[in-house]
C-alpha cells in the first residue's frame, strides 16, 4: 500500500468539492447545454484529472502516477458506455434538455459515494483473499460476452429502483422545473425528475460490477483507484452533452470495450496466478496496460468514424416490414340490370 500523506487526501477532497460547487453555480439556472459549452467543460475536467495525475507522479512516484493514469483512462473508456444508458433514460422519461444537467449532477454525487463504498470493499477483499481476483476476472469475461451479444433491452421504467420509488412515494406525470418534490392536494408528491435520478443511480450500480473489478486489476491501493474513478466520473456529464448527438456513430465502441475488458480479465488472472501459484508467472505491467487500453480505445473510435456500421442481421420483424402491402380489395360488382 502507498504511504499517501494526509494533505494529498485533503487536496483531493477540496478539489472535488470546489469543482462541484463551481459546476453547480455555473449551471444554477436550467438551460440547454450546447456543444461548445460541453466541450469547454469536458476539457476542463480532463485537464483537472491530468493535473492531479501530475501531482501523483511528483509526490508518490512514477509507478503510482502510471497506475493512476491507467485507472483513469480505463474508467473513462468504460464510462462511455454509460452515455448510451443516459440517452435511453432521458428518452424514456422525456426529460427536457434544460433539466438534464441537474439530473446528472446528482447522479454524479451518488456515483462518487457508491463507488467509494464498492472500491473500499473491493480493496479489502483483494488484500485478504487473492483468489477473489479469479472471480473478478470471470465477471469481466461475462461482461465481455454481454457486450458482444448486444441482446439486452434496458427498460428504465421497470427497473427495481424505480418501482420501489413508486411504492414509497407517489410520482406525478408532469415536470415542475428542476424540482424533485411538489405538493398536490396537501400531499408531497415526487416529480418524474426524481425517478430519472433514481434510474441513473441504479444504472451506475450495474456498471460498477464491471468498473470495480477492472480498476482493481490496475492497482489495489484505495487512493489510486478512488481518485482515478472520481475524476473520470466528474467529467462524465460534460462528455455526455458533448457527444449526445454523436453516440450512434460509435458503432464499434462496444467491441473495443469488450476487448479491453477481456484484456483486463487476463491481467487479473496473471496477477492472481503470480501471487498464488508461482512468482515465475509474469504480470502485465501498468505501462503496458496503459498503452494497450489507449490503443484499443483509439482504434475503436477511428474505425467507428471511418467505417460504416456493420449490417444488422434481418429479423422476423424486419421481414414483415419488407412485405409489400396487400392489394386493395376488388371493387364490388355492378348490380344486375333491372327488368323492364
Amino acid at each position: 500500500m502507498l504511504d499517501v500523506p494526509l494533505w494529498l487526501w485533503i487536496a483531493f477532497a477540496a478539489t472535488v468539492v470546489v469543482s462541484l460547487a463551481v459546476d453547480l453555480l455555473a449551471h444554477r439556472s436550467a438551460h440547454v447545454i450546447g456543444f461548445k459549452e460541453a466541450a469547454a467543460w469536458s476539457g476542463l475536467w480532463v485537464g483537472l484529472a491530468l493535473a492531479f495525475g501530475g501531482v501523483v507522479f511528483l509526490v508518490l512516484g512514477t509507478t503510482a502516477g502510471t497506475e493512476y493514469t491507467t485507472a483513469w483512462l480505463l474508467e473513462k473508456s468504460l464510462s462511455v458506455d454509460n452515455l448510451f444508458v443516459f440517452a435511453v433514460i432521458f428518452g424514456y422519461f422525456k426529460v427536457p434538455r434544460a433539466y438534464q444537467h441537474r439530473v446528472l449532477f446528482f447522479g454524479v454525487i451518488g456515483a462518487l459515494v457508491f463507488r467509494g463504498v464498492f472500491l473500499t470493499l473491493g480493496v479489502a477483499a483483494v488484500s485478504r483473499f487473492t483468489a477473489v481476483l479469479f472471480a473478478f476476472a470471470a465477471l469481466l469475461f461475462y461482461s465481455t460476452y454481454k457486450l458482444l451479444k448486444e441482446e439486452e433491452d434496458f427498460d428504465p421504467g421497470s427497473s427495481l429502483a424505480v418501482r420501489m420509488l413508486r411504492r414509497i412515494v407517489p410520482v406525478r406525470d408532469e415536470y415542475e422545473g428542476t424540482k424533485f418534490f411538489v405538493r398536490e392536494a396537501g400531499k408531497r408528491v415526487a416529480t418524474p425528475l426524481l425517478a430519472v435520478v433514481v434510474a441513473i443511480e441504479a444504472a451506475d450500480l450495474i456498471f460498477a460490477v464491471d468498473s470495480v473489478p477492472a480498476v482493481l486489476a490496475v492497482s489495489d491501493d484505495i487512493f489510486i483507484v478512488y481518485t482515478s474513478n472520481a475524476f473520470a466520473i466528474l467529467g462524465l456529464r460534460a462528455l455526455y452533452f458533448m457527444l449526445a448527438g454523436l453516440l450512434d456513430r460509435f458503432h464499434y465502441l462496444n467491441t473495443g470495450l469488450a476487448v479491453i475488458l477481456s484484456f483486463i480479465g487476463v491481467k487479473l488472472i496473471l496477477q492472481a496466478s503470480h501471487k498464488m501459484i508461482s512468482p515465475s508467472i509474469p504480470e502485465i505491467p501498468s505501462p503496458l496496460s496503459l498503452a494497450v487500453i489507449a490503443a484499443i480505445l483509439t482504434v475503436s473510435i477511428v474505425f467507428s468514424l471511418r467505417l460504416p456500421a456493420p449490417a444488422r442481421p434481418p429479423t422476423a420483424g424486419d421481414a414483415e416490414d419488407r412485405q409489400p402491402p396487400a392489394p386493395p380489395d376488388p371493387p364490388d360488382p355492378p348490380p344486375p340490370p333491372r327488368r323492364q
